[in-house]
Formats: structure tokens, sequence, C-alpha cells
């Protein structure tokens, strides 16, 4: 049985790409992800954030609600296409299941003058041992409705800024 899986979810919003980037990556993510999804809690708190979220190299901690935390680098910013980031650290019930993660946003225009933005996000986690591997297929379906939520947050936040 693999011990990783990649999975990714996209939305389209009605905004050049040039702005859904610029104004994606330092959005707190207490705003995004302020909802329970199925077993996968909001965010509670970011801790250890130096600064505004953007530059290769920077931590912080991402405190869920209730219990756990996870570690996240930034690993690359590629405005206006993407970044990437891997979480590691990770406790609580998620734990368990996820070893260490790594994350990626991608930005892609399209529509006849570019004006829209198809925003895709992918995770490829890794299972924390190969006793929890088989759950990762289990795990992967709810992370995809878990990011269909945080996108359609995303849309709403940006449309508000």
């Amino acid at each position: 049985m693999a011990r990783t899986l990649a999975v990714h979810e996209s939305h389209d919003i009605d905004m050049k790409s040039d702005d859904v980037f610029a104004r994606t990556l330092p959005v707190p993510l207490t705003t995004i992800f302020s909802q329970w999804y199925g077993p996968i809690p909001p965010v509670a708190e970011v801790r250890e954030q130096q600064g505004q979220w953007g530059t290769p190299g920077q931590t912080r901690v991402v405190v869920f609600k209730g219990t756990g935390a996870m570690k996240e680098t930034l690993t690359s910013v590629d405005p206006p296409r993407s970044f990437a980031y891997t979480i590691t650290g990770i406790t609580g019930p998620l734990g368990l299941l996820v070893g260490k993660a790594e994350g990626e946003w991608f930005f892609t225009p399209f529509g006849c003058t570019n004006e829209e933005t198809q925003v895709t996000w992918q995770w490829t986690i890794h299972a924390a041992s190969a006793l929890t591997a088989p759950l990762l297929p289990l795990l992967g379906a709810v992370w995809r409705g878990y990011a269909r939520q945080a996108l359609k947050s995303l849309e709403t936040e940006l449309r508000h800024r």
C-alpha cells in the first residue's frame, strides 16, 4: 500500500490571477479555514509568524480549534503563478494519520482576456506509518471537501477585501 497520496481541488474566481495571487498569500488562515469540515477542525490561531506571510523559509505554527497544531514552512513563492509549503510536526488527531504534507497553490489565468483565475490547491499527504497508510484514501476524500469549502471561503474573502 502506498504511503503517500496526492489530492487537489480547483475553483474558478472571476478576478485577474495577479490580484488573486497577491491577495491570497497574506490572507489570514482563520478567515478561510473558519469552519469545521467533518473531522477537520477550523484554524483557531496562527503563532510564531514573523511579518507578512510571503518569503520562502518563513515558518509559522497553525493551531486548530480544540486540539492539534502543525508547523508550516513556506518553501517557494513564484508570483503570480504559485506558492508552496511543507507541513510537519502535526499533533492532535490529524497527526495520528499524517506524518507530513507538501502543499501548493496554483493560479492559472483563463477566459478570453485572462480576466478569470483557476485556483488549484494540492496536497501530497505522507502517512504517519504503514498502519495508517490504508486510511489515506478516506482522508483524501475528506480533504477534497475541506478544500472546496476553503476555496469558496477564499473567493468570498477576496470579493470583500
